[in-house]
């Protein structure tokens, strides 16, 4: 009820039209407001009006300017970073111990056989030894096929503008004896994405000779100088096999090229065996970890969690926390901490895969896993390495104020370590990336991260340009750029800060009664079957129960904001809540006068039109009944000519059948009837 009255009221209020002007209410507003410099407008004379006119519209300006400023900073959505300290009893982390050598040599060495010979044979040639130097093994043939797949090359820089590639194998020409190769030369460019890259497929060949599938180097002449013999080894990364789409990735050292290139080749190799037979042939942990103690509780082998790592073969994580819950530490200090004595059974390394001899290791948190080539650290051989350990916990603010991630369900990367049940890092995140795009790129998986459902890993023979394939990936920027911007750190993380130190373990004096006793517990032999070039020891610690917590907060608040609004309004204008209520008053008023003066210029519109339709004053209800009752009764219009011929008759209206209107003949009617008069 009450809202139709206040329609109704409206509704007269608009047929009322505007009590008052733009200019009136302009008047008033200045005259009442509480807002300093409007009232001296409007009071003072012409000159000192036309000042104040100008100051407040500058304050105003300005007023608004420094609310642009504060609103576009509290939008940005800074954050300010905190240090807080604090002293609790804490987790001992999850400790992860690899072998820098992933498999044991003795047991792939049947795999890597033609790959060991073939890269001997291409060392004999690139250090380029005279003919009586040969070794025994070379008299038989080797697999250049394997070879062709991802070829070697030395690469002649003496003429910069004008490379010369030279194979280390020629595998074009026929098995006859003392039959001399001919030379091909070619242009290569030199444009590189790592290093120094060429790009071309022909190139110049010594002067070689062939004995059955047995290719040797002609040696250099005596009197050649060091320059002379100088060149470059690169690594030749074709699309397809005969292809002229070859990338060529230059090296500054041999022993890189040698590396890079022994490590693409087992990695095909190596990707076509089961893993129950990959983590056969790497260390096993009864063998490798002969002793432990965590604080003052024994433990072994069994205590720990095997997980196979691409890069390290079988690693060992004590602490995982993935069937147990994970253990405190009662107190900081080497003797609470954790005692291990590793056996890295350095005399079984692969020479050309593992040129680093020691254990690696990471610390990291419960339930993750680890990135040891990223995060961890060696331990050397021969020595006790003491790790103090200090926490720093990290709390980033979410959405709007950073892009992190609370547990990786919001990333839109497919996390391809969830089979390991571990939680979300950015790690990850960007490994899984990485993946997704080579297979959906070169169609199979690399060897060294998790595979997703369906796919294989790449090898040579299924997948013949994979080489050249990853290492296109690899070096694409873009496609690095789009693992960055999808993946996300995370909101909350642990970091372990570490101090390391060193000493030669065992002492001389020492060494003989240890190595004696571990050797009989580990083989029950009376022999010493260890040295201290295996043997580490390792000391994992709390250096103090003191930890610190670097925590974000929001830099602006909405408190801040209103604040710094009100301040700038108050100082400039001289204003406050109560002005800005009254501002919006007179907007209000502004917009009801407009409504109404544009629905008074509708109804004038529609009126005018309405008079240009009909010019002439509409007919009485007296003259509508004399038409209805009368057809020689004609409406004489305004201005109408006497003696004009008259027009055809129009038919009248007929009246309203009311009870109290009675018409009557013309003649009945009196002087004060509604008939026509004139």
């Amino acid at each position: 009820m009450n809202l139709k009255k206040y329609l109704v009221r409206a509704l007269h209020r608009l047929q009322k039209g505007p009590g008052y002007t733009y200019k009136e209410l302009l008047v008033w507003y200045c005259d009442n407001t509480n807002t300093h410099g409007p009232k001296r407008i409007i009071k003072e004379g012409p000159k000192k009006k036309l000042i104040w006119f100008f100051l407040t519209l500058l304050f105003a300006s300005l007023v608004f300017w420094q609310w642009g400023i504060l609103i576009n900073t509290y939008l940005s959505y800074n954050v300010t970073s905190s240090l807080s300290i604090g002293f609790k009893t804490m987790k001992f982390p999850a400790v992860t111990i690899c072998n820098a050598n992933p498999f044991k040599y003795s047991e792939v060495k049947p795999l890597l056989k033609e790959l060991d010979r073939l890269i001997e044979a291409a060392l004999e040639r690139i250090l380029q030894p005279t003919p009586g130097n040969s070794t025994e093994n070379m008299s038989l043939p080797l697999d250049l096929e394997l070879w062709n797949q991802i070829p070697l090359v030395l690469i002649d820089e003496h003429d910069k503008d004008n490379p010369i590639i030279l194979d280390i194998f020629e595998t074009n020409q026929t098995a006859v004896d003392n039959e001399t190769a001919m030379d091909s030369r070619a242009n290569v460019s030199s444009d590189t994405a790592e290093g120094h890259q060429l790009y071309g497929t022909n190139g110049t060949m010594d002067s070689e000779t062939t004995e059955g599938n047995q290719t040797t180097a002609a040696p250099a002449p005596a009197n050649a100088t060091l320059e002379e013999k100088k060149y470059k080894l690169a690594v030749k990364l074709c699309s397809q096999p005969g292809s002229e789409n070859c990338t060529y990735r230059n090296f500054s050292s041999a022993a890189q090229a040698v590396t890079e290139w022994y490590i693409l080749q087992s990695t095909s190799i190596l990707s076509k065996v089961p893993l129950h037979e990959r983590i056969r042939m790497g260390y096993q942990a009864e063998d490798m970890i002969l002793a432990c103690l965590y604080g003052a509780e024994p433990c072994n082998y069994k205590n720990f969690t095997q997980i196979y790592h691409p890069d390290h073969g079988n690693c060992y994580i004590f602490n995982w926390g993935m069937d147990e819950e994970a253990l405190n530490s009662s107190n900081p200090g080497a003797e609470f901490g954790l005692k291990l004595i590793l056996d890295i059974s350095q005399q079984d390394y692969i020479p050309y895969l593992s040129s680093a001899a020691g254990a690696r290791l990471m610390l990291h948190q419960q339930k993750s896993f680890p990135f040891l080539k990223d995060q961890g650290i060696y331990a050397m051989a021969g020595t006790e390495t003491s790790i103090g350990v200090l926490v720093d916990e990290l709390e980033r603010m979410g959405y709007p104020y950073s892009d992190c991630t609370v547990n990786g369900s919001d990333v839109p990367v497919r996390n391809l370590y969830s089979q390991y049940n571990t939680s979300y890092s950015i790690q990850a995140c960007l490994r899984s990336c990485f993946q997704n795009h080579m297979v959906e790129i070169c169609g199979c998986g690399h060897y060294m991260f998790p595979l997703p459902e369906g796919v294989n890993y790449c090898n040579n023979e299924d997948n013949p340009g994979w080489a050249y394939c990853y290492s296109s990936l690899r070096s694409s920027i873009k496609q690095r750029q789009i693992c960055i911007d999808s993946c996300k750190e995370t909101c909350n993380d642990t970091q372990y800060k570490m101090t390391i130190s060193m000493a030669d373990w065992p002492s001389e004096a020492s060494e003989d009664w240890i190595f004696h006793i571990l050797s009989y517990e580990r083989d029950m032999s009376t022999n010493v079957t260890l040295d201290r070039n295996g043997i580490i020891k390792l000391n994992i610690y709390f250096q103090e129960y003191n930890y610190r917590t670097i925590s974000e907060s929001a830099a602006t608040t909405i408190v801040w904001l209103l604040s710094s609004l009100g301040g700038q309004f108050g100082f400039w204008m001289g204003g406050s809540v109560l002005c800005l209520i009254e501002f919006g008053e007179i907007i209000i008023d502004s917009l009801w006068i407009t409504v109404i003066n544009v629905i008074s210029w509708c109804k004038g519109l529609k009126q005018r039109r309405a008079r240009a339709r009909y010019p002439d004053a509409p007919p009485t209800v007296s003259e509508l009944v004399e038409a209805h009752t009368n057809l020689g009764f004609q409406h004489e219009p305004v201005g109408a000519v006497p003696g004009a011929p008259a027009l055809p008759p129009e038919p009248g209206t007929p009246p309203p059948n009311y009870d109290s209107l009675r018409v009557q003949p013309p003649d009945t009617l009196g002087p004060d009837s509604d008939a026509d008069t004139e």
